[in-house]
Protein backbone atom coordinates (compact mmCIF):
# COMPACT_ATOMS: atom_id res chain seq x y z
CA UNK A 1 0.00 0.00 0.00
CA UNK A 2 2.60 2.47 1.14
CA UNK A 3 4.58 1.51 -2.28
CA UNK A 4 1.64 2.28 -4.06
CA UNK A 5 0.66 5.74 -2.81
CA UNK A 6 4.41 6.77 -2.88
CA UNK A 7 4.11 5.80 -6.65
CA UNK A 8 0.88 7.90 -7.07
CA UNK A 9 2.55 10.62 -5.27
CA UNK A 10 5.16 10.81 -7.81
CA UNK A 11 3.14 10.70 -10.88
CA UNK A 12 1.22 13.67 -9.43
CA UNK A 13 4.62 15.36 -8.19
CA UNK A 14 6.16 14.87 -11.88
CA UNK A 15 2.90 16.07 -13.98
CA UNK A 16 1.74 19.00 -12.07
CA UNK A 17 4.69 20.85 -13.13
CA UNK A 18 4.17 20.08 -16.62
CA UNK A 19 0.51 20.97 -16.75
CA UNK A 20 1.10 24.25 -15.26
CA UNK A 21 4.08 25.07 -17.91
CA UNK A 22 1.56 24.34 -20.59
CA UNK A 23 0.52 27.22 -22.56
CA UNK A 24 -3.13 26.45 -22.13
CA UNK A 25 -2.66 26.09 -18.37
CA UNK A 26 -0.82 29.17 -18.09
CA UNK A 27 -3.35 30.94 -20.83
CA UNK A 28 -6.34 30.16 -17.89
CA UNK A 29 -3.94 31.07 -14.78
CA UNK A 30 -3.88 34.40 -16.01
CA UNK A 31 -7.51 34.95 -16.99
CA UNK A 32 -9.13 32.89 -14.60
CA UNK A 33 -9.40 35.89 -12.10
CA UNK A 34 -10.39 38.67 -14.40
CA UNK A 35 -12.97 36.81 -16.01
CA UNK A 36 -14.09 36.11 -12.41
CA UNK A 37 -14.12 39.35 -11.50
CA UNK A 38 -15.27 41.10 -14.67
CA UNK A 39 -18.23 38.57 -14.15
CA UNK A 40 -19.01 39.45 -10.44
CA UNK A 41 -18.93 43.67 -11.60
CA UNK A 42 -21.26 42.72 -14.31
CA UNK A 43 -23.81 40.88 -12.37
CA UNK A 44 -23.83 43.11 -9.07
CA UNK A 45 -23.84 45.97 -11.57
CA UNK A 46 -26.63 44.41 -13.28
CA UNK A 47 -28.78 44.05 -9.79
CA UNK A 48 -27.64 47.54 -8.70
CA UNK A 49 -29.17 49.04 -12.01
CA UNK A 50 -32.24 46.88 -11.78
CA UNK A 51 -32.84 48.30 -7.67
CA UNK A 52 -31.92 51.75 -8.81
CA UNK A 53 -33.63 52.83 -11.90
CA UNK A 54 -37.00 52.26 -10.84
CA UNK A 55 -36.91 55.02 -7.90
CA UNK A 56 -34.49 57.18 -10.51
CA UNK A 57 -37.91 56.95 -13.27
CA UNK A 58 -39.96 57.42 -10.03
CA UNK A 59 -38.18 61.17 -9.94
CA UNK A 60 -37.75 62.01 -13.31
CA UNK A 61 -41.70 61.09 -14.25
CA UNK A 62 -42.70 62.93 -11.18
CA UNK A 63 -40.72 66.41 -13.07
CA UNK A 64 -42.41 65.64 -16.84
CA UNK A 65 -44.79 66.45 -18.35
CA UNK A 66 -47.34 63.61 -18.07
CA UNK A 67 -48.33 63.58 -21.79
CA UNK A 68 -44.56 63.24 -22.44
CA UNK A 69 -45.11 60.14 -19.59
CA UNK A 70 -48.03 58.56 -21.47
CA UNK A 71 -45.99 58.56 -24.88
CA UNK A 72 -43.44 56.72 -23.36
CA UNK A 73 -40.64 59.52 -24.02
CA UNK A 74 -39.42 59.53 -20.68
CA UNK A 75 -37.25 56.73 -19.50
CA UNK A 76 -33.69 58.13 -19.26
CA UNK A 77 -34.28 61.95 -19.18
CA UNK A 78 -36.86 64.15 -17.79
CA UNK A 79 -38.94 65.62 -20.31
CA UNK A 80 -41.04 68.82 -20.51
CA UNK A 81 -39.88 69.50 -16.98
CA UNK A 82 -42.61 71.22 -14.85
CA UNK A 83 -43.23 71.23 -10.80
CA UNK A 84 -46.99 71.49 -10.94
CA UNK A 85 -47.52 68.29 -9.85
CA UNK A 86 -45.20 68.54 -6.87
CA UNK A 87 -47.25 71.92 -5.75
CA UNK A 88 -50.69 70.46 -6.18
CA UNK A 89 -49.68 67.29 -3.93
CA UNK A 90 -48.31 69.78 -1.65
CA UNK A 91 -50.33 72.32 -1.58
CA UNK A 92 -52.73 70.89 1.01
CA UNK A 93 -51.83 69.64 4.39
CA UNK A 94 -53.24 65.84 3.82
CA UNK A 95 -49.99 64.65 2.14
CA UNK A 96 -47.59 66.18 4.84
CA UNK A 97 -50.19 65.34 7.58
CA UNK A 98 -50.07 61.96 5.94
CA UNK A 99 -46.16 62.37 6.40
CA UNK A 100 -45.53 63.15 9.56
CA UNK A 101 -48.24 59.72 10.52
CA UNK A 102 -46.55 57.79 8.62
CA UNK A 103 -42.69 58.27 10.23
CA UNK A 104 -44.62 58.97 13.99
CA UNK A 105 -45.86 55.31 13.43
CA UNK A 106 -42.14 54.22 12.17
CA UNK A 107 -40.35 55.27 14.63
CA UNK A 108 -42.99 54.03 17.50
CA UNK A 109 -43.63 50.94 15.92
CA UNK A 110 -39.64 49.80 15.25
CA UNK A 111 -38.73 50.80 18.58
CA UNK A 112 -41.32 48.57 20.25
CA UNK A 113 -40.88 46.05 17.70
CA UNK A 114 -37.22 45.82 18.29
CA UNK A 115 -37.28 46.23 22.02
CA UNK A 116 -39.79 43.48 21.96
CA UNK A 117 -37.90 41.02 19.68
CA UNK A 118 -34.46 41.70 21.64
CA UNK A 119 -35.76 41.26 25.29
CA UNK A 120 -37.69 38.39 24.31
CA UNK A 121 -35.33 37.04 22.03
CA UNK A 122 -32.31 37.44 25.37
CA UNK A 123 -34.43 35.26 27.56
CA UNK A 124 -35.92 32.76 25.20
CA UNK A 125 -31.81 32.13 25.04
CA UNK A 126 -30.97 31.68 28.78
CA UNK A 127 -31.27 28.08 29.64
CA UNK A 128 -32.66 29.06 32.96
CA UNK A 129 -36.01 30.67 31.77
CA UNK A 130 -38.90 28.23 33.25
CA UNK A 131 -41.03 26.97 30.09
CA UNK A 132 -38.45 27.75 27.82
CA UNK A 133 -38.62 25.32 25.03
CA UNK A 134 -43.16 25.68 26.09
CA UNK A 135 -43.24 29.00 25.27
CA UNK A 136 -41.14 29.26 21.89
CA UNK A 137 -42.98 26.41 21.06
CA UNK A 138 -46.29 29.08 21.26
CA UNK A 139 -44.59 31.49 19.36
CA UNK A 140 -43.81 28.68 16.58
CA UNK A 141 -47.57 27.64 16.50
CA UNK A 142 -48.53 30.90 15.36
CA UNK A 143 -46.42 30.19 11.91
CA UNK A 144 -48.43 28.01 10.91
CA UNK A 145 -51.89 28.63 12.47
CA UNK A 146 -53.60 32.25 12.38
CA UNK A 147 -56.91 33.54 13.77
CA UNK A 148 -57.36 35.64 10.38
CA UNK A 149 -58.34 38.99 9.84
CA UNK A 150 -61.71 39.14 11.49
CA UNK A 151 -60.33 37.63 14.63
CA UNK A 152 -57.20 40.46 14.85
CA UNK A 153 -60.03 43.15 14.06
CA UNK A 154 -62.29 41.77 16.90
CA UNK A 155 -59.45 41.47 19.46
CA UNK A 156 -58.02 45.31 18.27
CA UNK A 157 -61.73 46.45 18.89
CA UNK A 158 -61.70 44.65 22.22
CA UNK A 159 -59.17 46.02 23.47
CA UNK A 160 -60.32 49.49 22.34
CA UNK A 161 -57.67 50.48 19.95
CA UNK A 162 -59.75 51.26 17.28
CA UNK A 163 -59.15 54.71 15.20
CA UNK A 164 -56.03 54.76 17.62
CA UNK A 165 -52.23 55.18 16.66
CA UNK A 166 -52.18 51.76 18.64
CA UNK A 167 -54.15 49.88 16.27
CA UNK A 168 -51.43 49.90 13.46
CA UNK A 169 -48.28 50.00 16.30
CA UNK A 170 -48.98 47.34 18.62
CA UNK A 171 -50.90 44.53 16.64
CA UNK A 172 -47.96 41.70 15.41
CA UNK A 173 -45.67 43.68 17.54
CA UNK A 174 -43.28 40.91 17.81
CA UNK A 175 -42.53 38.81 14.56
CA UNK A 176 -41.81 35.05 14.77
CA UNK A 177 -38.97 35.03 12.32
CA UNK A 178 -36.71 37.41 13.51
CA UNK A 179 -37.48 36.26 16.91
CA UNK A 180 -36.10 32.95 16.21
CA UNK A 181 -32.99 34.98 14.34
CA UNK A 182 -32.73 36.86 17.83
CA UNK A 183 -32.20 34.04 19.78
CA UNK A 184 -30.56 32.01 17.65
CA UNK A 185 -27.86 34.94 17.38
CA UNK A 186 -28.07 35.20 21.27
CA UNK A 187 -27.86 31.53 21.81
CA UNK A 188 -24.50 31.30 19.54
CA UNK A 189 -22.98 34.81 19.82
CA UNK A 190 -22.95 35.50 23.46
CA UNK A 191 -20.60 33.60 24.89
CA UNK A 192 -21.61 32.05 28.61
CA UNK A 193 -18.51 32.73 30.21
CA UNK A 194 -19.30 36.52 29.61
CA UNK A 195 -22.51 35.64 31.93
CA UNK A 196 -20.58 33.69 34.51
CA UNK A 197 -18.18 36.22 34.81
CA UNK A 198 -20.85 39.24 35.10
CA UNK A 199 -22.35 36.94 37.87
CA UNK A 200 -18.66 36.07 39.32
CA UNK A 201 -18.77 40.33 39.66
CA UNK A 202 -22.31 40.73 41.19
CA UNK A 203 -23.75 41.79 37.91
CA UNK A 204 -27.53 41.87 37.43
CA UNK A 205 -29.21 40.25 35.05
CA UNK A 206 -30.30 43.87 33.51
CA UNK A 207 -27.14 44.99 33.76
CA UNK A 208 -25.24 42.11 31.91
CA UNK A 209 -27.95 42.29 29.44
CA UNK A 210 -27.87 46.60 28.89
CA UNK A 211 -23.98 46.49 29.00
CA UNK A 212 -22.63 43.38 27.81
CA UNK A 213 -24.86 41.55 25.27
CA UNK A 214 -26.67 44.70 23.42
CA UNK A 215 -23.02 46.14 22.36
CA UNK A 216 -22.28 42.83 21.32
CA UNK A 217 -25.34 42.53 19.08
CA UNK A 218 -25.11 45.56 17.57
CA UNK A 219 -24.82 44.11 14.03
CA UNK A 220 -28.53 42.15 14.63
CA UNK A 221 -29.97 45.45 16.42
CA UNK A 222 -29.42 47.06 12.62
CA UNK A 223 -30.71 44.40 11.08
CA UNK A 224 -33.48 44.60 13.03
CA UNK A 225 -34.28 47.97 13.19
CA UNK A 226 -33.59 48.64 8.94
CA UNK A 227 -36.34 45.33 8.52
CA UNK A 228 -38.96 47.01 10.98
CA UNK A 229 -39.00 51.03 10.13
CA UNK A 230 -39.07 49.75 6.46
CA UNK A 231 -42.05 47.62 7.34
CA UNK A 232 -43.83 49.70 9.08
CA UNK A 233 -43.36 52.83 6.76
CA UNK A 234 -44.56 50.57 3.63
CA UNK A 235 -47.68 48.78 5.54
CA UNK A 236 -50.96 50.46 4.69
CA UNK A 237 -53.29 47.47 4.99
CA UNK A 238 -53.80 47.89 9.16
CA UNK A 239 -54.31 51.68 8.50
CA UNK A 240 -57.22 50.63 6.04
CA UNK A 241 -58.95 48.27 8.74
CA UNK A 242 -58.48 49.90 12.22
CA UNK A 243 -58.58 54.07 11.19
CA UNK A 244 -61.77 55.87 10.22
CA UNK A 245 -60.21 59.59 10.95
CA UNK A 246 -58.53 60.46 7.54
CA UNK A 247 -56.19 62.69 9.60
CA UNK A 248 -54.56 59.58 10.98
CA UNK A 249 -53.77 57.76 7.89
CA UNK A 250 -50.06 57.61 6.98
CA UNK A 251 -48.82 58.46 4.17
CA UNK A 252 -49.34 55.09 1.84
CA UNK A 253 -53.23 55.17 2.64
CA UNK A 254 -53.05 59.35 1.81
CA UNK A 255 -51.64 58.50 -1.77
CA UNK A 256 -53.82 55.19 -2.45
CA UNK A 257 -56.83 57.52 -2.21
CA UNK A 258 -55.32 60.45 -4.17
CA UNK A 259 -54.51 57.53 -6.67
CA UNK A 260 -58.46 56.42 -6.62
CA UNK A 261 -59.97 59.92 -6.79
CA UNK A 262 -57.73 60.58 -9.79
CA UNK A 263 -58.86 57.55 -11.26
CA UNK A 264 -62.68 57.73 -10.63
CA UNK A 265 -62.39 61.48 -11.99
CA UNK A 266 -60.64 60.62 -14.96
CA UNK A 267 -63.30 58.19 -16.17
CA UNK A 268 -65.96 60.34 -15.14
CA UNK A 269 -64.56 62.81 -17.53
CA UNK A 270 -64.15 60.17 -20.26
CA UNK A 271 -67.55 58.88 -20.01
CA UNK A 272 -69.07 62.50 -19.91
CA UNK A 273 -66.88 63.21 -22.93
CA UNK A 274 -67.89 59.96 -24.84
CA UNK A 275 -71.99 60.96 -23.55
CA UNK A 276 -71.24 64.29 -25.18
Amino acid sequence: MSSATASATGLLTSTSPARRNHPAGRFWERVADPLYAAFVVILLGTAVIAIIYPLYFVVIASISDPNQIYEGNVWLWPKGITFEGDARMFSTSTVIRGFANSLLYTVVGATIWVCSILGAGYALSRRTLPFRRTIMAAFIVTMFFDGGMIARYLVVRELGMLNTMWAVVLPGAIGVTNLVIARTFFSTTIPEELHEAAELDGSSELRYFFQIVLPLSKALIMLLVVTHAVAYWNQFFDAMIYLNDETKYPLQLVLRTILIQSDASGSGLSATGMDS
